[in-house]
């Protein structure tokens, strides 16, 4: 799944073909895709066409394109998720149609240049919809856009999709100490909690199993055992990681994430524990060891990550 680093790789990849483009058309190839959009596909498509793209802000793992537009009186923004396999790539007007092609927006860049927003799933879960845009709860921006400032029309405003996610460690007003309050109230174990969208948003199972590696915990050692220096050192390794693979445009291990121009990424190569069962851990030797958790996988090593009773 594109957790953070993939996202943000998408967005600013995105940024600079949209932001000011004018939307000219839209195909919708699969209304599946549109499964979180209020409305129909056709309220979808006359709702975006002649509209104008005022930037690309992206929270967690939720992207949002503002929207300038005549025909409602709300502020409203094109909310895009990209669930398990979603993509979102930029095309030259009449290139080579991408497989798996569930939407097309057509626009007019600020260049002139005629391009084609197109979303790729191939399983379906991620979404296409139209939102509207609300206050944010502490009145500060909605999410990452390098583009925007405080006098930007959309800088405190965020999707109601979006708006019960927390902020992600990557955002400049991400409360570090409301974080270590939620751990101290969870039992929960600490990889669960770093999931939970509604402590901290933008970390997935990749990302989560990097940062407990690097901190040396265990994925199901209960979040209210962890003192609060520990909880400093896991937060420090979760950005760090995370600004890491950002620079270097986020996993690839399959088909399944692109950047905007269908390349992979790169920081796969700087994994220590996710994917790596059964080689040896790079801190003590001893092999990384899989285990089946929520419906997935946990990497860890166990003897750098004994759970602690």
């Amino acid at each position: 799944m594109p957790e953070l680093p993939e996202v943000e790789t998408v967005r600013a990849g995105l940024a600079p073909y949209l932001t000011g483009a004018k939307i000219l058309a839209v195909d919708i190839h699969d209304a599946r895709s549109l499964k979180r959009h209020p409305g129909s596909a056709k309220d979808f498509e006359q709702t975006l066409v002649g509209s104008k793209v005022s930037g690309v802000v992206r929270r967690g793992k939720f992207l949002w394109f503002p929207l300038e537009t005549k025909k409602t009186e709300r502020k409203i923004a094109l909310v895009g998720h990209l669930g398990m396999s979603g993509q979102i790539l930029i095309r030259p007007e009449k290139a080579v149609e991408d497989k798996l092609t569930r939407a097309v927006i057509h626009a007019e860049a600020v260049t002139g240049e005629k391009i084609e927003m197109r979303f790729i799933d191939q399983r379906l879960f991620g979404s296409l919809a139209i939102d509207e845009l609300v206050p944010t709860d502490d009145g500060k921006f909605g999410g990452f856009c390098p583009e925007m400032t405080s006098e930007s029309w959309f800088a405190d405003l965020i999707p109601m999709q979006a708006a019960h996610i927390r902020r992600d460690p990557l955002d400049e007003n991400f409360d570090a100490n409301s974080v270590f309050k939620k751990f101290n109230k969870k039992s929960s174990g600490i990889k669960r909690v770093l999931l939970d969208q509604q402590t901290l948003s933008g970390i997935g199972n990749i990302y989560a199993d990097e940062a407990l590696w690097r901190s040396r915990l265990h994925y199901d050692q209960p979040a209210n055992t962890i003192s609060k220096m520990k909880a400093k050192e896991l937060l420090s390794a979760v950005t760090e990681i995370l600004q890491k693979a950002v620079a270097e445009g986020g996993t690839s291990f399959d088909e399944q994430y692109k950047n905007v121009n269908g390349e992979s990424g790169y920081f796969a190569v700087s994994l220590n524990a996710y994917g790596m069962t059964g080689l040896p851990c790079k801190r003590c030797g001893t092999a990384i060891k899989r285990e089946n958790w929520m419906n997935r996988g946990s990497h860890f090593c166990p003897k750098c990550q004994r759970l602690k009773h």
